[in-house]
Formats: C-alpha cells, sequence, structure tokens
C-alpha cells in the first residue's frame, strides 16, 4: 500500500495523467471493445484480456501504462490475471518509472505461480536492485524473494545482505520481510541470516522495527542475546512505530522481559521506582524500607513506554499492551488496562469475541479490576450467541454477596430468552452462583423449580441437570424438591434430564422410599422405548431400591434385568450381567457381593462447578492458543521469573560523546542536555546539520529524497524542500518535532566551526555512501543516511557530520568499494554466500548454482504443480432453465488463492438471450453447510457475451454437493457443485524414502487395497500414471522400481496424507490406497479399477 501511494503522487509530478493515458488507449483501440470497456473496467473476459495483451504489446508508453493499471485493478478485485504473465513481464525492463512499478506489483502476486518465466527476468530484477528509485529497488527485491526456487538461493542472500546496508529505510524493510521468506525456502541459511537480523536490529529508524523484529520472531526466537544491546532503543522507537510492528514487538518484549527481570508479584512487597516515588501521583504514602523492592529501571522503561499506546486505534496493539501488563506489571498497576479493554467492547463482533475472551481469563484471578464496569457486559438483544455466552461468563466471575441480586436479575431475564442454547447457558450460570456463593443457595434451588415448569424443553433440562449437582450438596433437607421432579416426570423428554432424575431417585431412595418404587414400576414399561443413557440409569435404580427395599422391588428388578440382558446396546447387556452378579447372591457369586451395598450406596463427593476459562490461564492472553485452548503451532510459551535477576549490563550501550571543544558555558550545558538525551538524537542532530548543506543539491537527487520521503510518511508533500523530506525519512510522527526544535537550539549555541575534525579523523562515511549510489556530488542525497547510521555502529558518533559537500576522492574510492558487491546477473560471477564482501567473485554462475544442494530435512506436505488438469466441463445451469443464463464450472486443480481450505473452481457464465442481464452474482453461504467464496458482482453482460470467473468451495473433503443460488437482477437460480472425489486433493512432492515411511504408519483401517487384472497394453508405465492422474489429483513420486508406481497428495480441507501405489505382477495388479481418511480411500479405490481396467486411452 505504501508503495502505491507513492505511485500515484509521483506519477502526478511527472506531468502524466490518467486520462491522457484512457483518451490514447482509445483512439487505437477498435469501437466494440472502447465501449466494453466503459461498462467493466475490471472484466476478466477473454476480449478483455486480448485487448489488454494488444496494450502491453504497444508501443506507447501510455498504453502499456494503462493496461497495467487496469491488470492490477483485477487482481485487487480477486481476479485471476495469471494468463497475463508472458505479456506483463515482457516490459520489467521498461525506464518507464510508473510502469515498471505496476509490473513489479504483479509479478509479487504472481511469480511464485509462474517460477520458469520469472526466472528469465532475473538479471533484471538484479540490474533493478541498484536502481536510483528506492521504491524500484524494493520492488525488484520483493520479486526476487517471492520466486521460490531453491536454485536461485545464494542470489537472494547476496540480496538481502546488500538491501540491509541500503540508504533508504523502506528498502531495509523490504529486506527484513525477504529474511523471513528466504527462511522458509532453505532453513539452512538461518546462520547467514541471523547475522543480517543482528545488522539490521540497530537500526534506528523506526519504518525498520517492527519488520527485523517479525523475522526475528520467525528465524531465531531464542537468540535473546541479540536484543539485549537493543532493548532500550525498542523500547524508545515503540510509540512511533507502524501499529502493527508494535504488537509484534510488545510480545517479542514481554517474552524477554520475563527471561532478563525478577518477579514483581512478590508477597507484602510494594515496587518502587528507584525508591523515589510510587509510579500512580496520587500515592503519596512513603512505604517502609523493608518493604519496599526496588524494580529494574529497564523493567520500569518498558512499562513506561507501553502505556500511552493503550490509547491506540488499534484494538491489536491494545490486546498486545493489555496481556503485557498482565504479564509483567505488579499487581497494583494492572487495573490500568481495565479501562482500554472495555472500549474495545464497542467494536466489532471478533473483536468482542477475542477481548472478552481474555477478560474471561483475567476475570477469575482479578475480580474487582472489571467489578466497577459490570454493566458493560450486560446481555444486548442484538449480541450473536457466543458473545452472550461469554458476557455471561464473565458476570458470573464477577458474583460476590455485594452484587449477586443484581445479576441473579439479569439473568431471570436472561433464562426468558429466545435463544435456547444462551437461556441454557444460564441456567448452568445461576448453579454456579448458588454453589460459590452459600447465601443464595436456597433462592436459585427454588428459582431452578419453578423453571420446571417452563414451557422450553431444554431450559426444563438444563434445569434437572442443575438441580442435581446442587441437591448432592444437602440432599437430606431437600426431599421435596426431589418428589417435585419426580412429579414432573412424565412431562419431561429430554433423556439427559430423564436419566438425571432417575439417578436422584437412586441415589436419596431412602429420603422417597414410596414415589422411588412407582416411578421404577412406569420405568419397567417404558424401558424398551428409551434413552440408552436412560435404560442405564434405570438399571442402577433398580438395583439400588433392590438393596434397600426388595420387598416392594425385587420382581420388578429382576424383570428389568431381564430387559436389559437382551438389548440391542452391549453396554446395557454387560451393565445388566454385573449387576445381576453382583446383587442376587447365588452359587456362582463370589465375595464382591457381600460388598454390594457399599459400592452401589457409597455417598458421592458433590460435583465443582468450574468456569470453562479455569485452565486457560497456562496460555498467554492475546495468543491464538489462548483463544481455541490448545497449543497451535509455533505457539512459544512464557518462561518463568527467574529467582535472580541475570547481569543488567548486557543492556548498556556505549555511547559515543562529541569531541569537546572550547567554548563557554552554553556548550557545556548543551552537552550535559544531549547527554541525558534517550530518544535516539543522535541521529536527529546528524540530520540537522546535513540539512544545512541540502540547498545546493541537485534535482536528480532531490526526486530520490522526496520518494523516500513518500514511501514513510504518506502525509508529505512531494514537492516540499529536500532538508525537510529527510526530517521526515527519520520521524514518522509529529511528536518527534520537539525533540528536532530543542537539537536545533543546540547547534545554535555551539560555535560555527567549518574545520571541525571528527574524533576518528576520517570523512564522513555515510554521505559518501549516499553519493556514489546515486551518482552525483550531492550532499542532499547522502543527507538521509542519518537513518543509515543506526545501522552502522562504526559510523554512528553525531559529532561526525561535516555541512560542507563530500570531495570527489573519497567518493571515488567508495564507488570502486561499492561495485564489487553489484547483483547484475550480466557481468557479476556469485561468490561463496559465507562470503559476500570478498573482492574477487568466482568466475562461474551457472557451475555455482548447479552445485548448490540442500540437505534433507523434515517431511512438509508442500503442494506441487498438478500433473493432469483435465479439460472437461460441467453443467451448473442450463441456458432455458436459467431464462438465458447459461453456466459451467471445471476443476482447475490449482491451490485456492481464496483460502488454503477450498477447491478452486472457474465458472463460465454465457448470456444466450437478447437482453443484458444485469447483478449476477451468487448467495451468500451454501445452504449445504460449505463455505463458499462468492464470485465478484458482475454488473452487465451482454448478450451473447460470455465471463469466466474464478470461485472456490470449502467440501470439508466431502464428495456432497455444493448448493446454492445464482442470481440476477430479476431471477434465483439454485445450483449445486458435485464434486469428484479426486478433485478434493492436492498433489505434494514426496521422496521414495518418505512414501514408504508414511505409508507404513497408514495401515489397518487406514489401508484399502483391491487386485485387479490389466490387459498388458494397459500395463505400460505412461498408461497407468496417465490414468491415475486423470482420476485424482496426486502427483508423481519417483520410484526405483519399474514395476511399482506411487503417487502422493493431500486432502485440500484437513491436509491428510493420501497415498497411491499400483505393483504390477505377472497377471495381477495390487492397487492400495492410504490415506486417515477412509471414506475417500475406498471411493478413490473404486475409481482407479474401473479406469485401470477400462481399455480405453
Amino acid at each position: 500500500m505504501l508503495g502505491m501511494s507513492a505511485n500515484s503522487v509521483s506519477y502526478n509530478d511527472q506531468g502524466g495523467s490518467v486520462e491522457s493515458g484512457v483518451d490514447a488507449a482509445q483512439e487505437s483501440i477498435p469501437t466494440t471493445i472502447s465501449t466494453g470497456a466503459g461498462f467493466g473496467l475490471f472484466s476478466t473476459d477473454f476480449k478483455k484480456n486480448e485487448d489488454l495483451k494488444e496494450m502491453l504489446e504497444s508501443n506507447k508508453e501510455s498504453l502499456k501504462l494503462e493496461a497495467m493499471k487496469r491488470i492490477v485493478g483485477l487482481i485487487a478485485k480477486g481476479k485471476n490475471a495469471s494468463e497475463l504473465f508472458p505479456a506483463v513481464v515482457k516490459n520489467v525492463a521498461n525506464k518507464n518509472i510508473e510502469l515498471k512499478k505496476l509490473v513489479y506489483v504483479y509479478l509479487v502476486r504472481y511469480a511464485e505461480e509462474q517460477q520458469d518465466l520469472a526466472l528469465l527476468s532475473i538479471s533484471t530484477f538484479q540490474r533493478a536492485l541498484k536502481d536510483p528509485n528506492q521504491l524500484i529497488r524494493a520492488g525488484a527485491l520483493r520479486v526476487l524473494s517471492s520466486i521460490r526456487v531453491s536454485i536461485i538461493v545464494p542470489i537472494m542472500m547476496l540480496a538481502i545482505k546488500e538491501a540491509a546496508t541500503d540508504l533508504s529505510p523502506y528498502v531495509r524493510k523490504t529486506a527484513a520481510h525477504a529474511i523471513q521468506k528466504l527462511y522458509s525456502l532453505d532453513p539452512d541459511q538461518k546462520e547467514q541470516l541471523i547475522e543480517v537480523i543482528e545488522k539490521l536490529l540497530k537500526d534506528r529508524s523506526t519504518l525498520v522495527a517492527g519488520s527485523v523484529v517479525m523475522a526475528f520472531e520467525e528465524v531465531c526466537p531464542d537468540r535473546i542475546d541479540l536484543i539485549h544491546k537493543n532493548y532500550r532503543k525498542l523500547c524508545n522507537l515503540l510509540v512511533d512505530v507502524e501499529e502493527w510492528g508494535q504488537v509484534v514487538i510488545i510480545h517479542m518484549l514481554t517474552r524477554y522481559a520475563r527471561t532478563q527481570f525478577v518477579s514483581p508479584w512478590k508477597e507484602d512487597g510494594v515496587f518502587d521506582e528507584n525508591s523515589e516515588k510510587a509510579f500512580y501521583d496520587s500515592e503519596e504514602k512513603r512505604v517502609d524500607q523493608s518493604k519496599t523492592c526496588i524494580m529494574d529501571p529497564d523493567h520500569r522503561l518498558l512499562l513506561r513506554n507501553t502505556k500511552p499506546l493503550l490509547q491506540s486505534r488499534n484494538t491489536a496493539v491494545v490486546m498486545a499492551v493489555a496481556q503485557l501488563y498482565w504479564h509483567l506489571a505488579p499487581k497494583h498497576e494492572i487495573s490500568i488496562i481495565t479501562k482500554s479493554l472495555v472500549r474495545l467492547l464497542r467494536s466489532q463482533r471478533e473483536v468482542q469475541y477475542v477481548v472478552l475472551q481474555n477478560i474471561a481469563t483475567m476475570s477469575i484471578q482479578r475480580k474487582g479490576m472489571f467489578e466497577p464496569f459490570m454493566k458493560s457486559f450486560y446481555v444486548r438483544s442484538t449480541d450473536a450467541t457466543h458473545i452472550k455466552t461469554l458476557k455471561l461468563e464473565i458476570l458470573t466471575n464477577l458474583a460476590n454477596e455485594a452484587n449477586i441480586s443484581i445479576i441473579l436479575r439479569e439473568f431471570q431475564t436472561y433464562v426468558k430468552s429466545q435463544d435456547k442454547a444462551f437461556a441454557a447457558a444460564t441456567v448452568q450460570a445461576i448453579g454456579r452462583c448458588a454453589t460459590n456463593i452459600t447465601e443464595v443457595t436456597d433462592t436459585c434451588l427454588n428459582g431452578l423449580v419453578l423453571l420446571l415448569s417452563n414451557r422450553d424443553e431444554t431450559v426444563v433440562a438444563e434445569s434437572v441437570v442443575v438441580i442435581k449437582k446442587l441437591l448432592q450438596t444437602q440432599p437430606s433437607q431437600h426431599s421435596d424438591i426431589i418428589k417435585h421432579m419426580a412429579k414432573l416426570f412424565d412431562n419431561i423428554t429430554v433423556p439427559m434430564a430423564r436419566a438425571s432424575i432417575l439417578w436422584l431417585m437412586g441415589e436419596y431412595c431412602e429420603h422417597v422410599p414410596k414415589i422411588a418404587p412407582d416411578v421404577l414400576r412406569k420405568m419397567a414399561k417404558t424401558f424398551t422405548n428409551e434413552e440408552d443413557i436412560v435404560k442405564l440409569q434405570i438399571v442402577n435404580l433398580a438395583a439400588k431400591l433392590y438393596l434397600t427395599n426388595s420387598k416392594q422391588t425385587k420382581l420388578l428388578t429382576q424383570y428389568i434385568l431381564n430387559l436389559g440382558k437382551y438389548d440391542q446396546n452391549y453396554d446395557i447387556r454387560d451393565r445388566t450381567r454385573f449387576i445381576r452378579q453382583l446383587i442376587v447372591p447365588n452359587e456362582k457369586s463370589g465375595a464382591l457381593s457381600k460388598y454390594a451395598r457399599r459400592i452401589l450406596m457409597a455417598p458421592k463427593p458433590a460435583p465443582v462447578l468450574q468456569s470453562a476459562f479455569k485452565d486457560r490461564d497456562r496460555f498467554q492472553l492475546g495468543t491464538l492458543s489462548h483463544t481455541l485452548n490448545t497449543q497451535a503451532t509455533g505457539y512459544l510459551e512464557l518462561s518463568d521469573w527467574p529467582a535472580v535477576a541475570p547481569d543488567h549490563s548486557v543492556r548498556n550501550v556505549e555511547v559515543f560523546e562529541p569531541v569537546k571543544e572550547t567554548g563557554g558555558p552554553a556548550l557545556s550545558k548543551a552537552k550535559s542536555a544531549k547527554s541525558k538525551e534517550k530518544f535516539y538524537s543522535d541521529s536527529e542532530e546528524e540530520e540537522e546539520e546535513e540539512g544545512s548543506s541540502s540547498e545546493d543539491s541537485s534535482s536528480s537527487s532531490s526526486e530520490e529524497s522526496g520518494s523516500e520521503s513518500e514511501s514513510e510518511a504518506n502525509s508529505e508533500d512531494s514537492n516540499k524542500s529536500s532538508s525537510q523530506s529527510e526530517k521526515t525519512s527519520s520521524e514518522s510522527d509529529s511528536n518527534k518535532k520537539k525533540k528536532t526544535l530543542k537539537n536545533q537550539q543546540l547547534q545554535q549555541q555551539r560555535p560555527a566551526s567549518k574545520d571541525r575534525v571528527q574524533k576518528n579523523g576520517n570523512t564522513v562515511k555515510a554521505e559518501s555512501r549516499s553519493e556514489s549510489e546515486s551518482g552525483s556530488v550531492s550532499s542532499s542525497s547522502g543527507s538521509s543516511s542519518g537513518s543509515e547510521s543506526g545501522s552502522e555502529p562504526d559510523s554512528d558518533s553525531d559529532s561526525g557530520t561535516e555541512s560542507k559537500p563530500v570531495k570527489s576522492k573519497p567518493v571515488a574510492k567508495v564507488e570502486e568499494k561499492k561495485e564489487v558487491s553489484l547483483l547484475d546477473l550480466d557481468d557479476f560471477s556469485p561468490v561463496p554466500v559465507t562470503t559476500p564482501k570478498s573482492s574477487m567473485l568466482s568466475p562461474s554462475l551457472l557451475s555455482g548454482l548447479q552445485g548448490l544442494s540442500i540437505s534433507p530435512t523434515a517431511l512438509a506436505l508442500q503442494a506441487s504443480s498438478p500433473v493432469f488438469v483435465p479439460e472437461t466441463s460441467h453443467e451448473l445451469l442450463h441456458r432455458i432453465t436459467g431464462k438465458g443464463l447459461s453456466a459451467q464450472y471445471r476443476f482447475t486443480r490449482q491451490p485456492c488463492i481464496y483460502g488454503n481450505n477450498m477447491v478452486s473452481l472457474q465458472l463460465t457464465l454465457s448470456n444466450s438471450s437478447d437482453q443484458a442481464l444485469e447483478n449476477i452474482h451468487i448467495s451468500e453461504k451454501s445452504s449445504t453447510g460449505q463455505n463458499i467464496h462468492r464470485i465478484n458482482n458482475i454488473e452487465r453482460l451482454e448478450p451473447q457475451a460470455s465471463v469466466t470467473v474464478s470461485m472456490g468451495v470449502d467440501f470439508n473433503d466431502s464428495t456432497q454437493a455444493a448448493n446454492f443460488q445464482l442470481c440476477t437482477k430479476e431471477d434465483e437460480f439454485s445450483v449445486s457443485v458435485q464434486p469428484a472425489v479426486g478433485e478434493l486433493l492436492l498433489p505434494i512432492t514426496m521422496s521414495e524414502p518418505d512414501f514408504t515411511k508414511e505409508q507404513g504408519k497408514l495401515v489397518g483401517m487406514n489401508e484399502s487395497s483391491a487386485t485387479i487384472k490389466m490387459t498388458p497394453e494397459n500395463a505400460s508405465s505412461q498408461s497407468v500414471n496417465r490414468k491415475v492422474v486423470s482420476v485424482a489429483n496426486l502427483g508423481v513420486v519417483p520410484s526405483s522400481q519399474d514395476n511399482i508406481h506411487r503417487f502422493a497428495g493431500k486432502t485440500v480441507s484437513s491436509g491428510s496424507l493420501v497415498l497411491v501405489s499400483v505393483t504390477l505382477k505377472d497377471s495381477n495388479t495390487l492397487v492400495t490406497v492410504n490415506t486417515e481418511k477412509t471414506m475417500i480411500g475406498s471411493m478413490l479405490l473404486r475409481q482407479f479399477k474401473t479406469a485401470l481396467m477400462n481399455s480405453a486411452p
């Protein structure tokens, strides 16, 4: 987005306009095409694509630029523009900057799919890495890292190392993003990537900080030692970093702090900052010295600098700060996050869900935090069920003796809700309140008994279950309630509720000696019609009554045991046999029957009603693992506090003091004030001094610095002076202006000395490098090195800058050094990856790349290109049924761009009527429950015209048809997509040893096999491979045996392995399918048998 905004600004500056491009296009394009473009600028009609190809191959820059804008528009709307790749890639070397930017945007999107064509242009990308425009350099690196081919790993590594030392923070940010892509492609490069990360962590630009920390978390999250020297800088830069960078940095600093500081949660200890004053201004009480614990200043620095972010407009930032305070802050300071979290409850439903889950976990341990805001958790009628349930959970956690009456009054209203699931959850909440607060136990019981007369079966059933649990606490006092439930037994139909009442009758049969036998008599009549869970409780009730009241129930018990003996359910038959041997003594009975009464009538402990969020605190708040309540992939556990704090001196950074000069007291004051500055004032001072020399800069370098300022601060205008642009290149927030003004005052207080000597006696490296990079001897281009200085500690002296333009001698030297590490494939030979800065390069690129080998890693189910793509189309809607609208679909067998769990389909809509069709779209959801990615609305489809669009359907690894509505402006048509089982798979790459290993795991019920007879002409390797991949979207696994053919794939939705092997023998052929999805395995086996036995080609 940053690059796109800069594109539009700079294009207007160059004097071009979109209108002129459109006019030129309309002049050279036939009338029929231009009229079509008027109603559908982003149409993906075949003719429109032909039109775009002609425009891209035109000699006019304006036509090419207009075509690229339309293509990028197609991508933005989710349309598939991959067929235009050859036409687009031809323009990658175009000199027009705006056209090149748009080509790079396209290539980033499709480079991974069209790797072979992208590799042909790799030399062009390498030349672009030294382009004067920072956006072109960054775009070239982004495209290079998007070509996921292992053979160019050395080139990518050199490009990343070069970009990490670039003068533009935007390019360095792109290098940090490329680190993660390269690591996922080749984990063996980890050590070299760590070196680049270590260098980028020292960068002082706020634009780079978030991206490099993200790379650190992906590549080496355990290397805490890399953070020590940069800890304070990251804390100070945090306020000015972009929002998503703030989230990443805060989570990383949370883990860091738990390993470096002692716990602030000690008993009877009040943590003070340097024993000067408490954190809150309102706390004026002095604490006894014996109870005061001194908090580490770096610990306090983190808490102080993250506190303002609680007011961020980004909910993820607020949630990240909240979890940081929860895990790191002293207990008396945690309450400051409460208002911010409550404020987030006014956000969208998805945000509310995550925030309420975290509040539910917090409210279990610290009820007092959210009790003043209890009204914010009252349920609204517009809330979704999952939001209502979470609010109910929080209200139950907040309940105490003081507010229980208010909460129970709310619950009375909730029980009457039309949402049955929510009403049942409310009954459970009432039971929890009755358990936790003994003063209201009787009140809650009476209220639940009244609910037994409710018309809603769900509420009645839940009430019975809760009452059963409450009665276990004091059953002798509530025999009347048991009698009342027995009277209502005939009207209750929910099996769980009936089973609960029967359990109560049997457990406390001595309290209701007259009613229990009568209930057993009724149950004997309906035993065969009851559910299994009810039958088990009937057998238990009969056994208990036999032991306590055998005179009345002996015959009934024998009758029920005989019924259970021949029941269809084996659990009931086993229970009946066991009970008969236990309670009815005979010759075969063992010694166990003597203890039957003690076994069956033993007192049971009352169940404890606990919150569902009680054990979620084992996960870090705000993480996916906490939301799912299970450990997600990539989750890093929060370590325990160390007993003794590690050495804090590892975070100390050497500060390069300026050279002392003779001057008055004003100078010494300025220096003392300077030494107290902690907020990256060094780079600002450099920029102030260098900015004074930017007035004489050439137009080319000012344009470059202007584009840098656009990429870092979107609000800046490109017509501003060069010195202003450089301030914005290192400062992205208006809060820094105060620091800049202070540095200007310090500069005015210093005596003007043109012959200032640096501390090391050398000329400024950053300015020289900037001049060699831009190709001109202007100090304006070099002035952006204030940000660069943060990434190179050897040139990090704030006194080492001069206001004079740098002479040509150093420039020539730097150019010579720079020329060695340029990444131009035409006149460049690669060096070993371990020594990218060598002065001499190896003579052959191809030999170096061919000799590159990657060590085998753990098996990863990486999808590969399909071996065979069927061209067969299936009818979705007939033109007669659709009143002129016809639709066909086919399976592309490509990974779906709309979701990893979706099957990709290509939909062709045709208008065979004599009138245009308008507003063609599909309904939101499948009527059968599948998740469908809808096509974008087609505003208008002309008569006899057709359009091809892509869509995705998540079939959930099932061949059940996806039913949905295909709609026009006037009509709706019910259609269905029926997938073949082979289209539910994606091919994967796998070696023969991995295949054999995984196949050995999928045996038994996971293996389906059949032996068939094949004719000799069908038994050839080519014929077998062709028939198998035509049936199912599988990848071919290399085989060392000629008579065994192996194929591998995975299911699209769940990612389960599907392994197929065809073993050719003399007369018989063994077909084996191994997969966890047994239904898919059996269906595939049937189709393979049919295809292999068919003699047709």
